[in-house]
């Protein structure tokens, strides 16, 4: 068996197609073969909540992960034949930052600041304060405004802002200064000892902001913003972010075969993976060259 990879993907309109660009057919049967390989450590990392996460699962009949990075990277589940394991250490690592101060405390510092909107109880979590806001293009001044509230109050805190487009609402996490999806998938991959160069992330939108610009070898799938793909390429060291286009095996790059054609893109032998995958799918549509 060659080295593990590590495949870390965002759910909602990076790996599920549910945005309002179309999904290549057979891209998740080809996914699903892909992770199915032993080489292969699955991540989900997600803003959502566990049982949101084992809705998706079920619903988009998505491959079961190894790892769950949950709740905007403030939770860390291993998953053994279903079961799944909350991984405490991380959680008990980022709640140092936060002072002490439990959820209730923080949302108590916030008070009523103008424009935000506390968002239901199964969307917060312990190290996660969450809230509904007006889908802002700027909201530097509404951040400035909670980092100063809670940071006069001792709290070490990571804000993270991103705007839901089939909704048209901003979404606005509270956490510990060290929580986010990349501290916590920089966490996992130490724990796995996996280097750089075998791990791939996938992501669609201003909450995967974070990983897209580091070290972390990552691909934005076709179907992401133009805002989020000007604003990664920015930032980014342009070896390590590669922009899905379409054409890997006829795909269109959106979602799951945005994810394919990164990894791809990033770990070359994977090509010969998803040929075999390809060459054994019904009605498959015929290899493209290589845009690499």
């Amino acid at each position: 068996m060659d080295a593990p990879i590590l495949l870390a993907t965002d759910l909602d309109r990076t790996l599920l197609p549910n945005g309002a660009q179309p999904e290549s057919p057979l891209a998740r049967q080809r996914f699903r073969r892909l992770a199915a390989r032993p080489e292969v450590r699955l991540v989900y990392v997600t803003g959502r909540h566990r049982e949101l996460v084992e809705a998706a699962i079920a619903e988009y009949e998505l491959p079961r992960p190894d790892f769950v990075i949950a709740d905007v990277g403030t939770s860390l589940y291993q998953l053994d034949a279903g079961d799944w394991r909350q991984v405490r250490d991380w959680e008990q690592t980022i709640a140092l930052d936060w002072g002490g101060r439990s959820h209730a405390e923080l949302a108590a510092m916030m008070g009523e600041i103008p424009g935000l909107r506390l968002q239901e109880r199964a969307k917060q979590g312990a190290c996660k304060l969450s809230y509904y806001a007006a889908p802002l293009a700027d909201p530097s001044e509404l951040l400035r405004r909670v980092r100063q509230r809670l940071e006069a109050g001792g709290a070490r805190i990571n804000l993270v802002w991103s705007v839901d487009e089939t909704t048209d609402t901003g979404l606005l996490d509270v956490l510990p200064a060290s929580a986010s999806k990349h501290h916590a998938l920089e966490f996992l991959r130490a724990r796995l000892d996996i280097p750089l160069d075998r791990t791939v992330f996938a992501g669609d939108s201003g909450n995967d902001m974070e990983v897209l610009v580091s070290d972390i070898p990552s691909v934005l799938v076709a179907n992401a913003q133009q805002s989020v793909k000007a604003e990664a390429a920015a930032q980014a060291d342009a070896a390590r972010l590669y922009l899905a286009r379409g054409g890997l095996f006829g795909m269109n790059g959106n979602y799951s075969g945005g994810i394919l054609e990164g990894v791809v893109h990033f770990i070359p032998a994977s090509r010969d993976w998803l040929r075999l995958a390809h060459e054994t799918a019904d009605a498959a549509p015929p290899d493209l060259p290589d845009q690499n």
